[in-house]
């Protein structure tokens, strides 16, 4: 690619909206070979001074050309890109502690100089020889008009800027400051959902969240194409109950483990020593069809010491709680660290994060599994995001027991990516069980307490039956099927069979679908 001299129509197999040439990290994607996936959204110089940009390509105009040098590409994408933290630890191993210095020397006191030398020293663990740069004043890391960081952060009085970033070296996504995420925050769910909780009647809400707890954990099962038996649901449904009760650890996560597997006959519990993939194989050969490849066994204690890291700083620094559980549960399931039950802890992180904040009113449990079910093919998009660009440059060998072996290094692909996607999707959920599961709930416990009163005024019937009657109704749409006709209620007489099942129709008429899942 010629981008100095040409425009160009499509880059790294990504189309431009128009003929641009693509600057600041594409160039250095492109200028430096970096084998990193492309930012969510890259620059482009258009020809036009009216360009229109796009969710994956900002465009600017011929005005704001930047220099061919290093340091013009790397000021430009500070200053219009925001941080990208895995082009920049690739670049840094691409280029020498000289040239970086040199940079900051050139603009001692410049806010992107200075934020590009926290940043190489933060991420590389070496020490530039570059003097201070005197007294200036100290600007945040993360611009947070770019990108959601620390509403505070630690000052860094050798570099004068602070370190809002939310993670640390070992585990550091990061989220675009979107329109849609700022939307979603100026919500305050949290509020809302302590306004709806406020309006509902103590026992109508103790009821409602113990089917909400229920229903999460059997959902969080069918996500994964399971059934389990009741008593397994139930288990997995007090540990989401108890989320955030206990400091998050690699043991706590292994104890996880075994409660989710259960029966561990066949599977290995504990942190892979193994490659690992999510996939099919090749019904002949058996060869691995990956579509995610999970980070190297060798990685797994680093990154999941970052991710608990991450989850401390985050907490520490009142960093946004959803936008924190996405990040840290979405690259929990990316570097997919156990044989089995990946997916299910990867939402229980989901519930610790809300719980261990507070975000969540007490005794209430956002039931995020279930929206998840109801939209899978959203949520598997939302995966395959950042696996699907990922996987091409993951290099791997078929194993003799036809798994996977990692061949290059990948750690930084697991540490750093854009979450913007991700923590979208989970504040949607959030708000879908507030506005719609947690009243469907209480208008479904409405409504057969109503039906429960109105039977015992045509016919004396123990509570159970009546559980029963109610059940059968609902899967013969109103009517009692006729095989229970025959069987359990053949003592009912005509009348009092309809005069039933008219009242199930008039109590239930109102209650959402959903709410009989």
């Amino acid at each position: 690619m010629d981008g100095k001299t040409r425009p160009i129509d499509n880059f790294h197999e990504r189309g431009l909206p128009e003929p641009g040439i693509p600057v600041g990290y594409a160039r250095l994607i492109e200028t430096h070979d970096l084998k990193v996936p492309p930012p969510t959204r890259l620059t482009a110089i258009a020809k036009r001074h009216h360009p229109k940009s796009t969710d994956t390509w900002q465009l600017l105009t011929p005005r704001h050309q930047p220099g061919e040098s290093l340091q013009s590409q790397l000021e430009f994408a500070l200053k219009w890109e925001g941080i990208e933290l895995g082009v920049l630890g690739a670049l840094f191993r691409n280029v020498s502690d000289a040239a970086i210095a040199e940079i900051v020397r050139d603009k001692p006191t410049g806010a992107y100089s200075r934020r590009l030398w926290f940043l190489y020293e933060w991420l590389t663990g070496n020490q530039l020889n570059v003097d201070s740069p005197g007294k200036v004043r100290a600007v945040p890391v993360v611009n947070p008009k770019q990108q959601v960081g620390l509403p505070d952060g630690e000052r860094s009085s050798r570099h004068k800027v602070i370190n809002n970033l939310p993670g640390t070296a070992a585990f550091c996504p990061l989220v675009r400051q979107t329109d849609s995420i700022r939307i979603f925050q100026e919500k305050r769910l949290d509020d809302r959902a302590r306004e709806v909780i406020g309006r509902i009647p103590t026992d109508f809400l103790r009821r409602a969240t113990a089917q909400l707890l229920l229903s999460d954990s059997r959902s969080s099962f069918a996500i994964e194409g399971e059934r389990p038996s009741p008593q397994r649901a139930q288990r997995w449904g007090q540990a989401i109950d108890e989320a955030g009760s206990r400091p998050l650890s690699i043991e706590e996560l292994e104890r996880l483990q075994r409660v989710v597997i259960g029966d561990a006959r066949f599977v290995r519990p504990g942190l892979r020593t193994e490659g690992g993939f999510v996939g099919e194989h090749d019904r002949q050969s058996q060869r691995p069809l990956p579509q995610h490849i999970s980070a190297s066994p060798v990685d797994l204690q680093d990154l999941l010491a970052g991710i608990i890291a991450f989850g401390e700083r985050a907490l520490a620094g009142q960093f946004d709680p959803v936008i924190s559980a996405a990040t840290l549960a979405f690259g929990f399931v990316y570097i997919h660290p156990f044989e089995d039950g990946n997916g299910r802890l990867h939402r229980w992180l989901i519930h610790h994060v809300l719980a261990e904040a507070e975000y969540n009113p007490p005794g209430l449990v956002f039931p995020v599994s279930v929206p998840i079910v109801r939209d899978l093919d959203r949520y598997r998009e939302v995966l395959e995001s950042y696996s699907r660009p990922l996987l091409p440059l993951i290099q791997w060998k078929e194993t003799l027991d036809h798994n996977v072996e990692v061949l290059n290094e990948t750690k930084d692909y697991y540490r750093y990516f854009d979450a913007t996607e991700h923590a979208n999707f989970l504040f949607s959920c959030v708000q879908e069980t507030i506005d719609r599961d947690l009243p469907g709930q209480v208008a479904y416990l409405e409504a057969f307490d109503s039906f429960e009163a109105g039977v015992q005024q045509i016919v004396d019937m123990p509570r159970k039956t009546i559980e029963s009657l109610n059940q059968f109704l609902r899967q013969g749409n109103g009517r009692i099927p006729k095989g229970r006709r025959s069987k359990e209620f053949k003592q009912l007489e005509d009348v009092e069979v309809e005069h039933l099942e008219q009242l199930y129709r008039d109590c239930f008429a109102k209650v959402p679908a959903e709410a009989f899942e």
